[in-house]
């Protein structure tokens, strides 16, 4: 005898769906102040050498990321014009 499981139909989208930890790193990627090192491991609860190398995914995945010192403190962001 085999049991055959029914899908369960579910009434949730996308939109519903809070957004993925690299939905949000993405997201803090993209304001105009950027996000430093400290701030992306923070927020996806990711030690520094993995926000590190999600980094380099994002650009081997072809993004631009930007970084810059400010007051001492690295910054990266993903720049808004496409040719930057």
């Amino acid at each position: 005898m085999t049991k055959t499981t029914k899908a369960k139909n579910t009434a949730i989208t996308k939109s519903a769906l809070p957004p993925t930890k690299h939905q949000q790193v993405i997201d803090l990627l993209n304001r105009n102040d950027g996000a430093s090192l400290e701030e992306l491991s923070a927020h996806a609860n990711w030690l520094p050498h993995s926000t590190r190398a999600y980094l380099t995914g994002l650009k081997k995945k072809g993004h631009v990321i930007d970084s810059d010192k400010v007051d001492g403190v690295r910054r990266y962001r993903i720049p808004s014009s496409p040719e930057a």
